[in-house]
């Protein structure tokens, strides 16, 4: 590896319906406070529930920062468990956005495929973490709920070709804290560089064969 510092940017939501404080965005300030070691540089956003503004910030969010990883959170009111998304799905966005907006094609990038997974595996993710003793539950998801939460997701993995990842939260007291969940963040995000690190090793021991 260089010596360069690695750069991770985690996005969490703004307000929208019920939900006047989103614990996602409680979770990722706690995450920011934390901090992902010495060797990151973690860059924090609040992502508002709009379909355009999405459009838009994410593509601008891979451009200025080149990161090696980009973790988006949101809160789920049907959660009980930290979940790991696996996967984005590009159609059926027929929920209106704070704006009272929804895409006309009610797709995220047309002619995309229906589907697109994240390169880290998430079952290990969930293993790893929930072996850690944090005393927050962790689970796997294959469905993000086609709302803002699963095109940002779905948006955010086709610009990366996979080098993303999806976190949904409980809302705060059901049953974690917002310290809670920063820790469980912070160590989701950890597992998922580790794997990261380790499959570039792989293609380089390869390379090198």
């Amino acid at each position: 590896m260089n010596n360069s510092k690695r750069t991770v940017v985690v996005t969490g939501f703004g307000p929208f319906g019920e939900h006047t404080v989103n614990a996602s965005w409680v979770a990722v300030q706690e995450l920011k406070k934390l901090g992902l070691g010495t060797e990151v540089d973690l860059h924090v956003y609040e992502v508002p529930v709009e379909y355009q503004t999405v459009q838009s910030l994410v593509p601008s969010l891979w451009k200025q920062y080149h990161p090696l990883l980009v973790v988006h959170v949101g809160v789920s009111g049907m959660a009980t468990t930290v979940t790991l998304e696996k996967c984005g799905r590009n159609h059926g966005y027929k929920g209106l956005d704070n704006s009272s907006f929804c895409p006309d094609s009610q797709c995220c990038i047309v002619g995309g495929p229906d589907c697109i997974d994240s390169v880290i595996d998430m079952e290990s993710v969930c293993k790893r973490v929930t072996a850690s003793g944090l005393g927050v539950a962790v689970s796997v998801s294959k469905d993000a709920g086609r709302y803002l939460c699963d095109f940002t997701y779905y948006t955010s993995l086709y610009l990366s070709h996979g080098r993303s990842a999806f976190v949904h939260v409980p809302p705060i007291g059901k049953p974690y804290s917002g310290e809670d969940l920063g820790r469980a963040l912070q160590a989701i995000v950890q597992e998922m560089l580790e794997l990261l690190d380790q499959a570039e090793e792989k293609i380089h021991c390869q390379h090198f064969h």
